[in-house]
């Protein structure tokens, strides 16, 4: 061998030894990345780092991108090679960009926050490509036109219908000029969201108040937040937002508060949200519709803006005349506290507060002690006890989990001995995290060829936080919430479909799941069972949830009529948009109370449209809670007619309803656990408002 030939062979040696090694070293890293587990092995979160969050996005993409390559070279097009695949697609993309997202909301250290949004905005922006990828398109049309899709039935016909609609959705038909500009708004959209997001959940401001400005609230919350003599620092959060509005005395505190409540991130989000509404329209035309919201309710239950129109002024009108004697009776309750003046009225920062003082002189029910009685620990287990003996689930907590904050509860979801899903608890705030309540999925659910691959999700919340003196106390608002947030845990829990595409229902009917158990908490039997005295452990007393419920429906019709104005803002925002003549964003509130004409909602100089998440995160979605209740009340009616404790009515509801998805027709399912098409008889009468 020649000192050329060895120099060679020398330098080809290092090459191809320095090549392994950095191959080597690329395994192992791949290998030591918390997120890669096996089938249902938990994620060790305690571990990711903000590399880790970018490996796992990278990951993937690329094993996407071999997914997509794989059902390109398919000769021939089968359920199982194209829709089968695609289904596989989903699975990976979905628990991939849901981890980066659930890190963007939760995690403590930036860098993770940053590289998860990162890694939900290269997988989203993945997600648009493929879906309007026309190669798999017209492997998906081939199929559609084959005697093996003629013969489909079931969920696998419906599977294959509405991935096709997906991706006429996602632009597939689009010219490459306008699909190219299709793409470049969806990113946009997606990252205009984010900022919005970010700038809502870094707000951090306080209110500063003297004694004489905290009058009437709560000694409890006063000690918590007291930094000195005569001095206390309320942070401006969803946790304070209730005990403020509801018992401050001094209405300048009320009113100081609700002016930095409603007007969180606005100096940025403002301007955001006019980008957000305008490209969302400039999208919607690219793809023919006449507005965003008729291009967004195409997959909906309501299927188009003019069913949603009908169904919400339907309910104004049963709403109005109770809500405006509602504003009558807060006006007289005001007129108490200053017989002098002859024009009195009911701002908006008033209407909680003296809502609260009819409910304690005239009903003898105070929120606030009632917190006394509803420690979160006793109501958690409370609702523990009955999912589980509804839904036939047992819940075994975790000790020591590996999780993203040291508050944070893992627990497993078990039916006999048959491990079925796992939950995460996130309930207290903290600086940067998400600001409002979620049941968030993470792993949707899935048959593999190594098995079921069970689904997993997280309740993020933001709770009334203990101190050193009491235990975390929950006010019946909360608790409310509670049972709503994990009505979406155990829909995700109940889910064992074989396809991850088709786990989630169709959006304006997902909050029925949820809010058909909040009815639940208006059965003493049920609440007496939880809620104990946290220091005497004294039963709720009989006569105290009496007056709660004679209380109930106090001021029914003016929050019927609130929630439905944030409905009907939605929908103007998204369905009456025009850019030839745009209107602000703060005018729209005034125009929506100058129409309902019920009270003046909206105060010059806020805007609650800045912190809003829905109109940024859920746009054309807020009509859905009014929709889905629909639904969830006529559903109860079967719980009251067999028990709330009813085993076999909860599985029955289990199966039907909470397992389906979209396998099968929505109202088919209901009308099969009703025994009866459904009507909306028990929401009427769930209102108040006879």
């Amino acid at each position: 061998m020649t000192s050329k030939t060895k120099l060679l062979f020398i330098s080809f040696l290092f090459f191809f030894l320095s090549t392994f090694e950095i191959s080597s070293q690329s395994l192992n890293n791949t290998m030591k990345n918390p997120f890669l587990v096996d089938l249902n092995i938990p994620i060790d979160y305690a571990k990711v780092t903000a590399k880790d969050v970018e490996a796992y996005a990278n990951q993937s993409v690329n094993d996407v991108n071999t997914m997509i390559a794989s059902i390109k070279k398919q000769k021939s097009a089968t359920f199982l090679n194209v829709f089968g695949a695609m289904d596989d697609i989903s699975n990976k993309i979905s628990k991939t960009s849901n981890n980066c997202f659930m890190l963007y909301w939760v995690s403590t250290d930036s860098l993770i926050r940053a590289k998860g949004l990162s890694g939900y905005q290269l997988l989203d922006s993945l997600s648009t490509s493929i879906h309007s990828d026309k190669g798999i398109y017209d492997k998906m049309l081939r199929f559609k036109s084959s005697k093996s899709y003629a013969a489909l039935v079931g969920n696998k016909k419906i599977l294959v219908d509405d991935a096709i609609l997906d991706f006429e959705l996602s632009g597939v038909n689009l010219n490459d000029k306008k699909l190219l500009k299709f793409k470049k708004l969806t990113k946009e959209i997606s990252q205009l969201s984010s900022q919005y997001s970010d700038n809502m959940n870094g707000y951090n401001e306080n209110l500063i108040v003297d004694e004489k400005a905290a009058e009437g609230l709560p000694e409890a919350f006063k000690a918590k937040y007291k930094v000195a003599e005569n001095k206390y620092e309320i942070p401006i959060i969803n946790a304070t937002n209730a005990t403020i509005m509801s018992n401050a005395t001094n209405e300048a505190t009320r009113k100081a508060y609700y002016f930095k409540f409603y007007n969180r991130a606005s100096d940025k989000n403002l301007s955001i949200l006019d980008s957000l509404v305008q490209k969302r329209y400039e999208l919607a035309t690219i793809m023919g519709y006449s507005s965003y919201a008729a291009y967004n309710l195409v997959p909906k239950m309501a299927k188009d803006p003019k069913t949603v129109w009908a169904f919400l002024n339907d309910l104004v009108s049963r709403s109005k005349e109770k809500a405006k004697a509602d504003v009558t009776i807060l006006e007289n309750q005001k007129k108490k506290q200053f017989p002098k003046e002859q024009n009195v009225q009911i701002n908006a920062w008033d209407a909680a507060y003296y809502k609260n003082q009819i409910l304690k002189e005239q009903y003898n029910v105070n929120t606030e002690e009632l917190r006394a009685y509803l420690p979160m620990k006793q109501c958690l287990k409370g609702m523990f006890d009955i999912y589980q003996t509804l839904l036939g689930f047992e819940f075994r907590k975790v000790e020591n989990p590996s999780v993203w904050y040291k508050e944070v509860e893992m627990y497993e979801v078990y039916e006999g001995n048959n491990l079925k899903g796992r939950f995460y608890l996130d309930l207290f705030p903290r600086p940067n995290k998400e600001t409002w309540f979620y049941g968030v999925g993470l792993t949707p659910g899935k048959l593999t060829p190594k098995g079921y691959e069970i689904p997993v999700s997280m309740l993020l919340g933001n709770f009334t936080k203990a101190t050193e003196t009491t235990p975390s106390l929950l006010s019946i608002k909360e608790l409310n919430t509670l049972f709503h947030e994990f009505g979406h845990i155990v829909n995700g829990m109940s889910y064992n479909g074989e396809f991850s595409s088709q786990s989630s229902s169709k959006a304006d009917f997902s909050e029925a799941m949820s809010q058909l158990f909040e009815n639940w908490l208006w059965n003493y039997d049920i609440l007496s069972s939880f809620a104990k005295h946290y220091q005497t452990g004294e039963v709720l007393p009989k006569t105290t949830f009496d007056n709660m419920l004679k209380a109930k429906n106090v001021s029914s019709g003016l929050s019927a009529i609130s929630q439905q104005r944030s409905a009907l803002y939605d929908m103007n925002l998204y369905d009456k948009y025009d850019p030839k003549n745009r209107i602000a964003t703060d005018q729209l509130w005034k125009n929506l109370d100058d129409k309902l004409d019920v009270m003046k909602f909206y105060v010059e100089g806020t805007h609650y449209q800045a912190s809003w998440i829905h109109i940024n995160t859920h746009p054309v979605y807020y009509y859905g809670y009014l929709w889905s209740n629909v639904f969830a009340e006529d559903m109860f009616t079967a719980f009251e007619k067999n028990g709330l404790r009813d085993p076999k009515t909860g599985l029955r509801y289990r199966k039907l309803i909470l397992a389906n998805g979209t396998q099968r027709d929505i109202e088919e399912a209901v009308k099969e656990f009703l025994g009866r098409p459904s009507n909306n008889e028990a929401y009427i009468k769930s209102l108040g408002l006879e």
